[in-house]
């Protein structure tokens, strides 16, 4: 896996490709010298935990034949300072199903992304707590 970066602006705007030619951009906040032109670095770290452990939810649930007919993702990155840095101390995701599904179904999809089977959680899992919640045609499950 190799990602090509180069800088558009005088500041931090960057174009980012990977090998199969996708194209993508970052920036900083305008706060810390940025054009907020793109997200941030970090803001596609949680964007990175919200699409792997979705395609292992859906991928799941589609092997067991429920009928998805929503599905959005809520992912919150709680930060703390750390000598010069803030990484993710805590990060809670908030996965939103609606359709013909088994609750008990979905709950067992999110655990086996978010415990096994996401690169992402699994890449933050040292350093970062991952907690999330499955609601299923809005009801808690």
């Amino acid at each position: 896996m190799k990602i090509e970066l180069e800088r558009i602006n005088e500041d931090y705007h960057f174009e980012l490709k990977n090998e199969r030619g996708h194209v993508t951009y970052i920036d900083s906040k305008a706060a810390v010298g940025g054009h907020d032109l793109a997200p941030s670095p970090m803001e596609y770290v949680l964007m990175g935990v919200a699409g792997c452990s979705s395609i292992d939810i859906i991928s799941i649930l589609k092997k067991q034949r429920q009928n998805i007919t929503s599905y959005k993702v809520e992912v919150i990155g709680n930060r703390e300072k750390i000598e010069d840095a803030t990484p993710f101390k805590v990060i809670e995701v908030i996965v939103y199903l609606e359709g013909e599904i088994v609750p008990a179904k979905a709950k067992r999809a999110a655990q086996l992304s978010f415990e096994k089977y996401c690169s992402v959680s699994k890449t933050l899992e040292p350093t970062a707590a991952i907690e999330y919640k499955v609601l299923v045609n809005n009801e808690e499950v």
